[in-house]
């Protein structure tokens, strides 16, 4: 069933393109309307962890379903392509500098929202409230609205000024969910350890999934 209210699906600069791939498929073959941005750095980042791009024209919803399919040069190892028709939720692709899209306002509703990965300059302009790009500020708006916001971050070490970014954001309504994978579950390929993150953001954000075993579960 489909979701009348949109999430939100952020991509900032940080490694971990797998995480975004893979998040995309889940919400999409859960029916749910995704309303996506993706940073210039984010691109750059997916195109030196595999062999491919993010589609250029923002409109163009074939080309950017058959990214999320096609699992291009196993960005997601262990996870097969998938058809297109499997993804039965909307996506809208939003321009980083479009102030006009509707998920720039209060006023208009969404589930929530999901920044994955997240990078520390993303962290950093949400922790001091210096909103210069669509990413800032549609997190500004969750965060004000009280609405769900997760920060996905994927950095190590981190440093003082970072580990006080984290501690602002949670103070102001954020879940701050760093990508790490646990093994419990007794993961056997890295497409594993990934779903065990997505699994985790798709707990926050209300999303049925059967992604990774759960703590307890006697199940898989």
């Amino acid at each position: 069933m489909k979701q009348k209210q949109p999430i939100v699906v952020a991509v900032s600069g940080a490694s971990g393109s797998a995480y975004t791939i893979r998040l995309l498929q889940v919400l999409l073959r859960s029916g749910c309307n995704v309303e996506l941005i993706v940073s210039e750095a984010a691109r750059q980042v997916l195109r030196q962890e595999s062999e491919s791009e993010f589609p250029s024209d923002l409109h163009d919803d074939q080309q950017w379903r058959s990214l999320i399919c096609a699992n291009p040069l196993n960005v997601i190892p262990g996870v097969a392509p998938i058809e297109a028709e499997q993804l039965s939720g909307s996506l809208a692709v939003h321009s980083l500098r479009d102030f006009s899209a509707g998920i720039a306002s209060g006023s208009y509703q969404t589930r929530g929202m999901v920044v994955c990965p997240c990078s520390t300059g993303t962290l950093a302009a949400l922790a001091t409230g210096t909103s210069t790009n669509l990413i800032h500020r549609a997190a500004d708006v969750h965060l004000k609205e009280r609405r769900k916001l997760i920060l996905v971050p994927r950095e190590t070490p981190v440093s003082r000024v970072t580990l006080s970014n984290m501690l602002t954001v949670t103070d102001a309504g954020a879940v701050v969910l760093p990508a790490m994978p646990g093994f419990y579950h007794q993961p056997q390929s890295i497409a594993d350890l990934v779903d065990f993150v997505v699994a985790r953001i798709c707990d926050q954000l209300r999303v049925d999934h059967q992604l990774s075993r759960r703590w307890g579960s006697q199940d898989g």
